[in-house]
């Protein structure tokens, strides 16, 4: 089972304004939970939405999973101090 990966506007957004190499290793990684949306070392936030979150060196990347239409959908990219402001 593969799941969707889809970004919010406001995600894509922020991805966008890093630099390549940075982009590189994020989109690397939201790739891979397309095979295994829960890897090792990801976290449930406590949250209004139930959120995952998953780091990329000093950045995290906040998501949804949706089981029932097997969607991942990515809420957040951001500096790991500015990622869990206006949650």
């Amino acid at each position: 089972m593969t799941y969707e990966i889809r970004f919010k506007k406001s995600s894509r957004k922020e991805l966008e304004f890093l630099d390549d190499e940075t982009q590189r290793r994020i989109v690397s990684a939201i790739e891979s939970l397309a095979l295994n949306p829960i890897p090792q070392g990801a976290s449930k936030l406590k949250a209004p939405v139930p959120l995952w979150r998953i780091r990329v060196g000093s950045f995290r990347i906040l998501y949804e999973i949706q089981n029932n239409i097997l969607l991942v959908y990515v809420v957040k990219i951001a500096h790991r101090k500015d990622v869990y402001r206006d949650l």
